[in-house]
């Protein structure tokens, strides 16, 4: 079996390990970090089989503090490719090489030409250097999270809007960094829309206007420390993702908009037997719906002709 297919053997394991459940998912993904730190894994086979991504969601989703640290190890060894020429690039051109021979002949004719070989020598060595820098660019896209590849200009900034929006505050200890947590908020909402309309622009802005809400810091910090996972907060109702304070309020204009409407419905019956419990006067009205089951007694709503206020008898 080669080096890749026994990458890609380890990485179909450790996506079915459930890391949350007991130690034997711990020690199992403990031993297959281990044999992937064995392995003579290089940049290719790192950009085909994207196992950087599989070892990151591993170290952020585990409990174990064994596991989180060689995860960590790991990515960072897998990092320094990216700081190294990819394998096969080429060091001369045939134009160089070429140059270089007719140089080596020319040698023994004159000094001229030793000079107009080292030149070429120096032009193709820097030509060389210019293409592999491009190839660290574009590995480095497609090998870890941080852009995963993608050039889309609209998610990109779509991405650059969350990450702002978690950086408001302070971000609590041991959580993720920021752009992590922005990268894989967007990926779970553009999955649901599968392009970047105006429904999942719409989807963006009330995340980032949530999550920007200096009066609801509870819904940033549990996304940011994993309580509140990225594809739930990406599938939030406002309800769902408002503050407490907003909660209350909502309720409040909900049980009025109900006492209202129960009102409205009936014109009611006056009478003087009640008291308003504000301004004492005898002058009120009532009626009386059934809002329980049919063996309880029926609910009498009340409100005083003079001050408006509202209250109901069970």
């Amino acid at each position: 079996m080669s080096v890749e297919d026994e990458v890609f053997r380890i990485q179909k394991k450790i996506g079915k390990i459930s890391t949350s459940s007991d130690g034997a998912g711990q020690e199992q993904a403990l031993d297959l970090l281990k044999a992937l730190q064995t392995l003579n894994i290089n940049l290719e086979i790192l950009t085909k089989t994207r196992i950087g991504m599989t070892v990151n969601e591993l170290r952020k989703s585990s409990k174990d503090d064994e596991v989180i640290a060689l995860a960590k190890t790991l990515i960072k060894n897998w990092k320094r490719f990216l700081a190294s020429p990819a394998p096969g690039t080429p060091k001369e051109t045939p134009a160089s090489k070429e140059s270089s021979n007719n140089g080596g002949s020319a040698t023994k004719s004159s000094s001229a030409s030793k000079s107009n070989s080292s030149s070429s020598k120096e032009k193709s060595s820097s030509g060389s250097g210019s293409s592999s820098t491009k190839e660290k660019k574009s590995s480095s896209q497609t090998s870890f999270p941080s852009s995963g590849g993608m050039t889309d200009a609209v998610r990109l900034k779509c991405r650059e809007m969350l990450t702002n929006a978690l950086k408001i505050g302070e971000v609590p200890e041991g959580c993720a960094e920021p752009e992590e947590m922005a990268a894989e908020l967007e990926d779970a909402i553009y999955m649901e829309f599968k392009n970047t309309d105006m429904k999942y622009k719409n989807r963006i802005r009330s995340r980032v206007a949530n999550l920007k809400d200096l009066k609801n810091p509870g819904l940033r910090g549990n996304f940011m420390c994993g309580a509140v996972s990225a594809k739930q907060l990406a599938k939030m109702t406002p309800e769902e993702m408002a503050s407490d304070e907003m909660k209350k309020l909502r309720e409040k204009f909900v049980k009025e908009a109900i006492n209202d409407a129960q009102l409205a419905t009936v014109q009611g019956t006056k009478t003087d037997l009640l008291k308003c419990g504000k301004c004492k006067k005898r002058n009120c009205t009532y009626n009386q719906l059934q809002t329980r089951s049919a063996d309880e007694p029926m609910t009498t709503f009340v409100m005083c002709n003079e001050c408006g206020n509202r209250w109901k008898f069970c």
